[in-house]
């Protein structure tokens, strides 16, 4: 039996996929590629780039309305990832913990607030 959980990602705008830097691994690739029906070189030239630490490689993200940018499987709409079954080896262990950090704040915030659906201002690329 794990740990209790101390958090719902449900009621969380997807924070952790407005990470500039989510990094995949090699069978991270060959899962979206299966996902997609594509080779995991297409896969990786289409979802991936380059990171800033040598050899590492990046979800590509595009923009985001909440943060500015965000992953580019997170949809818009139901702030939920759209390749769920396929996400990378992170994203699945994530928070890698019984609590999140992002989910406590928010969750602080908006009790303060009296708002259940309030997203701090920061959280909207603005600083």
């Amino acid at each position: 039996m794990g740990l209790p959980i101390f958090y719902s990602c449900d009621r969380c705008p997807s924070y952790c996929c407005s990470y500039p830097r989510i990094p995949v691994k090699p069978a991270d690739i060959r899962r979206l590629a299966r996902h997609f029906g594509i080779s995991p070189e297409a896969a990786a030239r289409k979802f991936t780039k380059p990171g800033e630490d040598e050899g590492e490689i990046i979800l590509r993200q595009t923009p985001d309305p909440v943060y500015g940018n965000a992953c580019r499987f997170l949809s818009r709409e139901t702030r939920r990832c759209t390749i769920y079954e396929a996400r990378p080896g992170i994203c699945r262990e994530y928070p890698g913990c019984s609590r999140c950090g992002y989910y406590d704040f928010l969750s602080f915030e908006r009790r303060s607030q009296g708002d259940p659906e309030f997203v701090p201002e920061t959280w909207h690329g603005k600083k």
